[in-house]
């Protein structure tokens, strides 16, 4: 390979010109037209338009992205994650066009695409999964008698896709009807293909994922887990490694069913082994994302490695660093990372604008990816992840002490995100301590203090002045007008809702 062409955008585009770039390959953007000025076009040596128009047309038409490898000379395609990541057939496409395409083989990725699909192919595998069922029809009669034979509370989920579309939770019966036909809606908008199916909700378990990675002489490893337990709306925002929740016999065991389900469908390249772990211990394989996850960055921090150039490394035909094979590679410290998106910190829904201020924090043990800078326009066409804090200590109290002074110091003005929920996050108790589950974020306490937002000519003097409003300064006299009796923090303060 000597130029590779990097089929997505945002934070992770960044992150894989920068090790392409390491490893002397000419690095190829691509862009739709709202993003001629995206940071991730500025990133690569050379980058390539897809037009204007919807996703759909743009990072989503493989005739286009194609057409960009040609056009540039691009040799590879690495997709990235989201997107056409998991698309057999642009893999296939890629492949076809004679070009390498740096992800797993499109067969693995057909096998675990459908979540029915990966159910039965792990039970082959000996490998536990969550009591479910499988397709669910359109019968009513049917559908009540399926759902109570999983039982309840239930799930009902997308057998295509991820991310948490077309999943939905039903705790009664006479709820079911709702809940399928909604799901099918979601699924067959999101993915093209609205087969659902039930599966039991495992009430205060955590979600654990193991990094799983294979290379075309048939050794497959995998390179530890991350805790994955603190999400919104069935998605994460908040992951650590090592987990707190895992012995190291538990450890041992899942790490060998995480092998055992990459290696019953050939895996080949970086992919993730996604499990639920019940309070009891007992653990059971949710799903496997045929590609590099968001969060491999805390799997790079607490092992050294760099999954980018591994996944270039294979795709090139090399093996597996025999240190991985030989299983000497061992966890250093602890690593956390915070996802930062543009949305509402309350209903968590997507929020547009143009970044006004943009102050990442810095120092030791601190690592941001970042999608976006300081007059990036931010819409809701795409993911509204903006980037990913990485932090990483000798131990997981210094970590999530390193993590709270990290975000309290990350300054972003002119779109809502959701700072104040990731405070919010490192501050509960049972965060701390280590003993929480997927219900985490819905069990803070509610979001107050906060007041109403600065207004626009608040933010323009702090702007235009270079730095923030002193501690006890009012709106009006950081504004250049008379102080008022109303006194404000600093925009720190206010931004973490405090």
């Amino acid at each position: 390979m000597r130029r590779l062409l990097i089929a997505n955008r945002g934070e992770i585009a960044v992150r894989v010109a920068r090790t392409a770039r390491e490893m002397g390959l000419e690095t190829v953007a691509v862009y739709a037209a709202a993003d001629t000025r995206a940071l991730h076009v500025r990133a690569a040596d050379r980058a390539v338009p897809l037009g204007d128009g919807p996703p759909a047309e743009t990072y989503l038409s493989s005739a286009r992205l194609l057409d960009a490898a040609r056009q540039s000379g691009a040799d590879a395609v690495h997709p990235g994650y989201g997107f056409l990541s998991e698309n057999a057939a642009f893999a296939r496409a890629v492949a076809a066009a004679g070009l390498t395409w740096v992800g797993p083989p499109p067969a693995a990725m057909e096998e675990m695409g459908s979540k029915l699909r990966a159910r039965a192919r792990m039970q082959q595998a000996g490998v536990p999964v969550v009591p479910g069922s499988s397709a669910v029809g359109a019968d009513a009669r049917g559908l009540a008698a399926e759902a109570a034979r999983v039982g309840y509370p239930l799930l009902v989920k997308a057998s295509a896709g991820g991310g948490g579309k077309g999943m939905s939770r039903v705790d009664r019966p006479e709820d079911l009807p709702a809940a399928v036909e909604e799901a099918r809606r979601l699924a067959d908008a999101a993915f093209g293909d609205g087969t659902v199916y039930f599966e039991r909700l495992l009430d205060g378990a955590r979600h654990v994922e193991f990094q799983v990675f294979g290379d075309g002489a048939g050794n497959v490893v995998h390179l530890f887990e991350r805790e994955c337990s603190v999400q919104r709306r069935h998605q994460k925002i908040v992951e650590e490694a090592p987990s707190p929740a895992l012995t190291p016999e538990r450890r041992e065991a899942m790490g060998k069913a995480a092998v055992a389900a990459a290696r019953a469908v050939g895996y080949v390249g970086a992919g993730t082994v996604e499990f639920l772990v019940a309070p009891d211990g007992s653990f059971y394989f949710l799903e496997m994302n045929t590609r590099l996850q968001v969060e491999h960055a805390i799997t790079e921090e607490t092992l050294g490695v760099d999954l980018v150039r591994a996944q270039l490394d294979v795709a090139a035909g090399a093996p597996l660093p025999e240190a991985w094979r030989a299983g000497r590679l061992v966890p250093r410290g602890h690593s956390i990372e915070l996802r930062l998106y543009a949305e509402d910190p309350v209903d968590f829904l997507p929020r547009s604008g143009r970044v006004a201020a943009w102050r990442a924090p810095e120092g030791p043990g601190i690592r941001v990816d970042a999608g976006v800078e300081e007059g990036s326009v931010v819409g809701v066409e795409y993911d509204p992840l903006l980037a990913k804090l990485i932090v990483r200590a000798e131990d997981r109290a210094a970590a999530i002490a390193r993590a709270r002074r990290a975000v309290g110091a990350w300054i972003v003005l002119g779109v809502e995100t959701n700072l104040s929920t990731l405070a919010r996050v490192l501050e509960a108790p049972d965060f701390q301590s280590g003993r929480y589950a997927t219900d985490l974020v819905a069990k803070l306490p509610a979001r107050g203090g906060a007041g109403e937002a600065p207004d626009a000519a608040w933010i323009a003097a702090a702007l235009a002045e270079g730095e923030l409003p002193p501690v006890g300064a009012s709106r009006e006299a950081a504004a250049g007008r008379t102080p008022g009796a109303d006194p404000w923090e600093t925009l720190g303060e206010w931004r973490l809702g405090r």
